[in-house]
């Protein structure tokens, strides 16, 4: 792993160094080759954060488009979580308002099923000195599986949809939700009071975090 081995967020750091910090540990991570020969492809890290990121959005792993282009949530997942969220590509992928930190960097890869989880090497390593160098998130988005788990102890005692009906239990600064994938279509047909009860919270939350920065688009 090139540069990744002890990545370290400074303590107690302000201003001109922590923003170096942040901006080394991003540098870090995107070079990191940690996984080089567990996966069936080249490493190719895909994250977004700003020290001034009011917003964390902790999903899976990106998915084989991502992995392409190098744009987190750059495909059908992301068109329905930009109009789950209620804003547009341009505050989205702002890195000061917005930041993308998966539970893997890297495509995992196809499975029998879908893709893979995301590689388990990736989060202990880089999860913890990256979010502590992003001292104004006031929302962050648990998205499926792995990040439920990650954010949420809680949750790993239930099902991914017994925790998204729990979603009061999680506090003013956590929202759980399924993956936007269009994989999930069924499982939103199936639980309409999702985006009847949800998603207004939702949205709203992310407007407050925001400052009112944004406005509903089709992503």
């Amino acid at each position: 792993m090139a540069g990744a081995r002890s990545p370290r967020a400074a303590t107690g750091a302000t201003g001109a160094t922590a923003t170096a910090t942040l901006e080394t540990l991003l540098a870090q991570a995107r070079s990191c080759r940690h996984c080089a020969g567990l996966l069936a492809h080249a490493p190719r890290p895909v994250l977004q954060a700003g020290r001034g990121a009011r917003i964390l959005v902790a999903g899976q792993a990106p998915g084989r488009k991502v992995h392409a282009s190098g744009i987190p949530f750059d495909d059908a997942s992301g068109v329905r979580l930009r109009v789950w969220m209620g804003i547009e590509p341009a505050v989205f992928y702002d890195p000061e308002r917005i930041a993308i930190l998966p539970l893997g960097f890297c495509y995992p890869g196809r499975g029998r099923s879908g893709d893979l989880p995301p590689r388990p090497e990736c989060a202990p390593l880089w999860r913890a000195p990256l979010i502590a160098a992003l001292p104004a998130i006031e929302l962050t988005l648990a998205i499926g599986r792995s990040a439920l788990d990650w954010h949420w102890p809680a949750a790993r005692r239930r099902t991914l949809t017994e925790s998204v009906r729990a979603w009061r239990e999680a506090g003013p600064a956590l929202l759980p939700l399924p993956h936007p994938s269009p994989r999930n279509n069924l499982w939103l047909a199936r639980n309409p009071w999702f985006e009847a009860e949800l998603l207004p919270v939702l949205r709203e939350r992310v407007r407050t975090a925001l400052g009112g920065a944004g406005s509903a688009g089709s992503g």
